[in-house]
């Protein structure tokens, strides 16, 4: 099976330091790739060169055989990214954030798609509260309602079991399992051990 997406020879750099260096990797369609390291190994710096946000030092990424570089706006709408911020607006309500980021998106927000991601991930009955009054898991869980209302076949997700509970992590498992069984990709950052295919940046 062809590889949707894929490192060559990946080196990063962050203010002359060597993040990471030769890195390859292939990942296939209906995969959840687990990107597992150390605090500084490098996690979220690859994440940021699969989604273009970052420029590699050498080498290039590649989605369906061609360079995101010569994609553009192409590729970026055929990704989801949760950094370790959430990118949410406090002073917004839940649904105001989720309509917001949709259409930034260009997608047009579905209010029964949207009721029924938010009672997924508990937070039905809140979508008119401000979300300053959410603590740091509810707000993890809006971050990832984003990323299941995108409908893009890519995920890009940093760490996105920070904050939450038993419960919401259970969901999250759910919700990679979903994505890669239709046939998507999630590439998952993680300092966790776990199953399926993982490239540990400890060992570069």
């Amino acid at each position: 099976m062809p590889s949707l997406l894929s490192g060559l020879d990946l080196a990063c750099t962050r203010a002359g330091r060597v993040i990471f260096s030769e890195l390859n990797f292939s990942a296939q369609a209906g995969q959840v790739m687990q990107v597992r390291g150390t605090n500084g190994s490098g996690k979220s710096s690859l994440l940021r060169l699969l989604c273009g946000l970052l420029q590699p030092a050498r080498g290039e990424v590649l989605w369906q055989g061609r360079s995101i570089a010569q994609q553009g706006a192409g590729f970026t709408r055929q990704l989801a990214y949760l950094g370790h911020a959430d990118g949410l607006r406090g002073e917004l309500t839940l649904r105001e954030n989720l309509d917001f980021s949709l259409h930034v998106a260009g997608i047009r927000p579905d209010t029964a798609a949207t009721r029924k991601v938010l009672t997924r991930l508990q937070l039905a009955g809140r979508e008119n509260d401000q979300v300053r009054l959410l603590s740091q898991g509810q707000r993890r869980r809006l971050a990832l309602a984003r990323v299941l209302l995108s409908q893009r076949p890519l995920w890009l997700l940093d760490e996105p079991q920070a904050g939450l509970d038993a419960d919401g992590e259970d969901v999250l498992q759910d919700c990679l399992a979903e994505h890669a069984q239709s046939g998507g990709l999630a590439v998952v950052a993680t300092h966790r051990a776990g199953d399926g295919y993982t490239l540990d940046m400890d060992e570069l």
